[in-house]
């Protein structure tokens, strides 16, 4: 079995692909950090949120 140009040429820029994948895919920060910053985002918002729970009520 051989194998034909067009299959080798394909494993080579499947390889090229990878190896600049695993450059370009540093994170600036832990994937932990996303979700520390996204719970701390949440949390603020839900505390604007219940700031003004009852502004419709006073009037």
């Amino acid at each position: 079995m051989s194998r034909s140009h067009q299959e080798v040429d394909v494993h080579a820029v499947l390889l090229a692909v990878e190896e600049h994948a695993e450059v370009t895919t540093q994170l600036p920060i832990p994937p932990v950090g996303y979700g520390l910053l996204a719970f701390g985002a949440l949390v603020a918002l839900l505390a604007v949120t219940y700031a003004f729970r009852s502004v419709g009520t006073r009037h």
